[in-house]
């Protein structure tokens, strides 16, 4: 398959390389890295990475903002994003061909060349894998890129999707490309006094359930008056995902037209849940978009429910 990907590649003199709304370093470190990938070993293909920019994540590269090409002639990878729905800034259909590199489970099939593994730690780990087979050129600025969307999709090799495929690629790369990794982890991990005062009050302010769901649900106003953005909350969500009484974490804050929910699991299966509401992910890491409060509080049963059967 990744011969099969990398014929296609050739193939093409302009590519468009997207990702799932609301990114994450995995989805900008898979996408932005192969993007440079490429064209440090087809420098004459013109190739862009699409969707909304991730100001949090800003360290890992550029966004194309504006792009004028018949996408018809084009080719369009999409990294990290099993549904059709969930894809930013690019439509499948309006491409003359379309692959799709992903770890997630299989939700739909919605390109002609579909590599899926969902034993994968992320989608990052696919393209350091997609390199090393085709003998492609590496250097330390897409190893970083893509050792960065590892590193965050397994928590520093923490979740259980970590194998020995996993640390054998990464020790790869790090050896090809002689990379520096230890300095890579400030942009990481690095807060502002203001998201650590945010940090409070979700400790302070959210509810847990008999069941062992944790759960907050965070206005407009209490995100003006904290001073951050709606993608704060899931950014520390890590850091109560390891508490012994709490089997399911959901932080959910508004975000304009919708809510924007980050969901974690010690045991219970999540991305079901998560799927019926606008989102989707892996078992124990998944993200939602309810429509509003009502369907958050649907969402929230529903998740509280799946922890009274787990326990």
């Amino acid at each position: 398959m990744y011969k099969k990907i990398a014929k296609e590649i050739k193939k093409y003199n302009t590519i468009i390389i997207a990702r799932h709304i609301g990114p994450d370093p995995d989805a900008l470190g898979s996408s932005i890295g192969l993007k440079e990938l490429i064209v440090n070993n087809f420098p004459k293909k013109k190739v862009y990475v699409v969707g909304s920019p991730a100001a949090r994540f800003r360290y890992l590269g550029n966004i194309d903002k504006q792009i004028d090409i018949d996408t018809k002639k084009a080719l369009l990878i999409v990294t990290d994003t099993p549904d059709i729905k969930r894809i930013d800034g690019a439509i499948p259909n309006n491409f003359a061909k379309v692959i799709k590199i992903d770890h997630h489970p299989f939700v739909e099939k919605y390109a002609d060349i579909e590599l899926i593994d969902d034993k994968a730690s992320s989608a990052s780990q696919l393209i350091i894998e997609f390199a090393k087979k085709n003998h492609y050129k590496l250097n330390k600025t897409i190893a970083s890129k893509l050792y960065l969307g590892v590193v965050a999709d397994t928590n520093r090799f923490l979740y259980e999707y970590t194998t020995w495929k996993t640390l054998n690629l990464v020790s790869w790369l790090i050896k090809k490309t002689d990379l520096d990794f230890t300095n890579l982890y400030e942009n990481l991990y690095n807060r502002s006094l203001k998201e650590i005062i945010f940090s409070g009050y979700i400790s302070l302010n959210m509810k847990v359930t008999e069941s062992g769901l944790a759960y907050i649900k965070l206005t407009d106003d209490i995100i003006k008056e904290y001073e951050v953005d709606a993608s704060t909350a899931g950014n520390l969500i890590e850091n109560f995902n390891n508490i012994d009484q709490i089997k399911v974490v959901a932080f959910c804050s508004q975000d304009k037209d919708y809510i924007k929910c980050s969901i974690r699991s010690r045991g219970p299966i999540i991305n079901e849940i998560a799927s019926r509401y606008n989102g989707g992910g892996h078992i124990y890491a998944s993200g939602a978009r309810p429509k509003n409060f009502e369907e958050t509080d649907n969402m929230l049963n529903e998740l509280d429910k799946i922890c009274e059967k787990y326990k």
